[in-house]
């Protein structure tokens, strides 16, 4: 039983996974895939923004009006001319801190750095389930997560219907749907990136309404 899940999302994280296998995140259908029936206590989703990005402001404000906490910080340019926003930290703090208030978190990541926060998270007897693509996500967090949800099984339920990435050309990424962690269940995983996502590029997304 999952019971009460509270969803952590690493939005330039899962940005780049999905753009490394060519897909585009659906939003609406993601949250309804990560949820499923489970009573929902927060779907955090956690962002580098540049303010002077409109497209960028109008996809979060649209996030926002449609189920989503999004939790930003501006972006930092450095030397090189890379643009950072590290939300690492917000991520850990926020999953410890709701620890109480959930049984299942739900974490959106491929980062590596999340190992120590999931174990963390787990010593307090909360349900972890991780969620990613498998070339993208660390095998260190596959081991500590208590489940591994394989977004490369999903494509259809969680992308644009004109995403560029054809789901039958997929079987190549993975050679199994599912890949059993400590408990049944689906597994996978996703690498960490150390360039921020251009967010900017996303554009509130066009779904029917239910």
């Amino acid at each position: 039983m999952r019971g009460k899940i509270a969803i952590f999302i690493d939005g330039n994280n899962l940005f780049h996974a999905a753009r490394s296998v060519g897909v585009e995140i659906d939003y609406a259908k993601f949250l309804n895939f990560l949820r499923d029936d489970s009573p929902l206590l927060r779907a955090f989703f956690y962002t580098g923004v540049d303010e002077k990005a409109e497209r960028q402001q109008g996809f979060l404000l649209w996030m926002r009006r449609n189920g989503y906490r999004v939790v930003e910080k501006e972006l930092k340019t450095y030397a090189d001319g890379t643009k950072k926003a590290n939300l690492d930290v917000e991520i850990a703090v926020d999953m410890l801190s709701l620890a109480d208030k959930y049984d299942t978190a739900v974490l959106v990541s491929g980062d590596e750095d999340f190992s120590y926060a999931i174990n963390a998270v787990a010593y307090k007897g909360v349900r972890v389930e991780l969620a990613g693509f498998r070339s993208n996500t660390s095998p260190r967090l596959i081991d500590v997560a208590d489940q591994f949800i394989e977004l490369d099984s999903h494509i259809d339920e969680i992308t644009k219907a004109d995403s560029r990435y054809n789901a039958h050309n997929h079987n190549h990424h993975s050679g199994s749907h599912y890949v059993s962690g400590r408990n049944s269940g689906s597994f996978t995983r996703v690498q960490d990136e150390d360039v921020e996502a251009d967010t900017s590029r996303e554009a509130a997304p066009s779904v029917e309404r239910s």
